[in-house]
């Protein structure tokens, strides 16, 4: 599990592997993570856009950006937290994951970005 706090959002990210969707064969590996978006600030703030930079271990990387998560731009008052699930592919047993949120203050329409800590994707064989 990993977690960050920016500005009073709290990230929680854990991951796991699908076997059943994967081909490793074919160098198709896909993973599933949770994100637990916790708003402890004083303020209600609105998930406005992702921004996320995936790395596989042959050095390969690649940017998803856009607006909100799995369809939704969740607003999260003081306190509330909000759950979702999403997945990746890779070409490679590990890789791992980092990004932003772009959040909005809506007592005042500040913007600021959320950091995603870094977490990893690996295929569990490849740990032993």
């Amino acid at each position: 599990m990993d977690t960050k706090t920016t500005e009073g959002v709290k990230i929680t990210v854990t991951t796991n592997y699908l076997p059943d969707y994967s081909s490793p064969v074919q160098q198709h590996f896909v993973f599933a993570y949770r994100i637990k978006i916790e708003n402890r600030s004083e303020f209600t703030v609105k998930l406005l856009r992702r921004h996320w930079y995936i790395h596989d271990s042959t050095g390969q990387m690649r940017e998803v950006e856009g607006e909100g998560v799995v369809g939704q731009q969740p607003t999260l008052e003081p306190g509330e937290i909000h759950e979702y699930v999403s997945g990746c592919n890779l070409k490679t047993g590990i890789g791992k994951m980092r990004g932003t949120y772009l959040m909005e203050r809506l007592v005042d329409g500040r913007h600021f970005d959320v950091t995603i800590p870094e977490f990893t994707l690996v295929v569990p064989y490849k740990l032993n």
